[in-house]
């Protein structure tokens, strides 16, 4: 199974329901949406859609160490989910996480206990990490490592979570050569289940380029 889907709603919902089945819920990570939004969003969306919800983001300032804050965190986020119907939370660490024993430490005993809530559990570690460092650590806890696949490849494994950042950052599109280069990529990976989530400026246009170049229905 392929999805391809955008990080929140570039777009009205409304319009974006029509165009995709599959959305990484952006409100989650600085303050929760309402239960009127919450209640809109299910309303509006078609049958089979799948939203994922983005991890607060004082779980990664607090270096997702265990304690109250991180604790309350979880719960609210959980609480969003479970209205939501969605099975899969996105933790993004923060630029100046270091790579360290500690750290790795720290990271693994949350996502082992963040497995207890969410079938599907998604880490982005730092892009100073080595990906593969990364993907063997969220591994080891049940957990996916999101990488970037034209930076990094495709992942090993049953399961692939990507996070496409665009070519310069936030700001930047992807040209042709880079759609076609991940739609390649797309189709010889050998995931049971793979999900590409743009998070660039026009992640929108992009997201359906890639749908389209890809042959993804």
């Amino acid at each position: 199974m392929v999805i391809i889907g955008c990080a929140g709603f570039p777009v009205p919902a409304t319009r974006y329901f029509k165009e995709f089945l599959f959305v990484e819920v952006q409100e989650t990570h600085l303050s929760m949406p309402g239960p009127g939004t919450i209640r809109r969003w299910r309303r509006e969306a078609p049958s089979g859609f799948q939203f994922s919800v983005l991890g607060p983001r004082e779980i990664g300032q607090e270096g997702f160490r265990d304690g109250t804050v991180v604790e309350t965190a979880l719960t609210s986020l959980g609480e969003v989910a479970k209205d939501l119907g969605s099975t899969t939370a996105v933790f993004v660490s923060p630029p100046e996480f270091a790579n360290n024993r500690a750290n790795k430490a720290a990271v693994k005993d949350f996502l082992i206990k963040a497995r207890t809530g969410f079938d599907v559990v998604v880490w982005e570690a730092p892009t100073a990490w080595d990906p593969d460092v990364a993907h063997t650590l969220a591994e080891s806890a049940g957990a996916i490592a999101a990488r970037d696949p034209l930076a990094h490849g495709i992942a090993p494994g049953l399961s692939g979570y990507y996070r496409l950042p665009g070519p310069a950052g936030h700001k930047s599109r992807y040209e042709d050569p880079a759609i076609e280069k991940l739609a390649e990529l797309v189709q010889s990976a050998k995931h049971e289940r793979a999900t590409y989530v743009f998070t660039n400026v026009d992640m929108f246009a992009d997201a359906k380029r890639l749908r389209k170049s890809a042959k993804v229905a």
